[in-house]
């Protein structure tokens, strides 16, 4: 049976990504499996980089397969700002909401049809002789002020296209269909299926 290390702590994605994959005949761990684990410094300049790290820096010191993803905020006018740096846009201590006023900080000036933005998350699956990524985007743009009290980090001043409330206003369920990660966790649910039949 093949073994998956997902790059992991947060309860929520093992149980995302079981979900996806959980009639494949796959066993799931997770950083929860390896407390001695030593952290990955995410230096990388793009997400694809830390997300390939994350992958290949835990595939080899468990000895499984591994799967990572990034996820960042990229703002037009803001030349793809925060990007790989969204978790720590105001600082490595700064929170969710210190981020969210530099951002609005940044952009108040800009009219509200230049504020479109997305998020991107990048999956990495690694391993002997395996090395797939899938990618998850969702469109949108920024508000003026935090709205909603769902979600976490930009969710609260961000509005997917063609919708009227953010995503911090969505129930759980809502923003899973249609979020970046979600799609980018579909993707690679397909990549794994694949790689376990021509396997057989």
């Amino acid at each position: 049976m093949m073994k998956i290390v997902l790059a992991t702590k947060n309860l929520h994605k093992i149980e995302e990504i079981q979900h996806a994959i959980e009639n494949f005949g796959i066993e799931l761990l997770s950083l929860l499996d390896f407390p001695n684990m030593p952290d990955v410094v995410e230096d990388g300049l793009c997400l694809e980089e830390n997300s390939l790290k994350k992958a290949k820096e835990i595939s080899i010191f468990t000895g499984f397969t591994a799967l990572a993803d990034d996820t960042g905020l990229e703002v037009d006018a803001l030349g793809g700002a925060p990007g790989v740096f969204s978790a720590r846009y105001a600082g490595i201590e700064a929170d969710y909401s210190a981020n969210n006023i530099k951002l609005l900080k940044e952009i108040q000036q800009i009219a509200h049809p230049w504020r479109t933005a997305r998020f991107r998350c990048v999956m990495t699956l690694y391993g002997q002789n395996i090395l797939e990524v899938a990618e998850g985007r969702l469109e949108g743009h920024i508000i003026d002020n935090n709205k909603g009290k769902n979600g976490f980090g930009y969710d609260p001043i961000f509005v997917p296209k063609g919708y009227t409330i953010t995503l911090a206003e969505m129930s759980m369920e809502e923003k899973n269909a249609i979020s970046h990660r979600g799609q980018a966790v579909n993707k690679m649910a397909v990549i794994i299926k694949k790689l376990i039949k021509n396997n057989k």
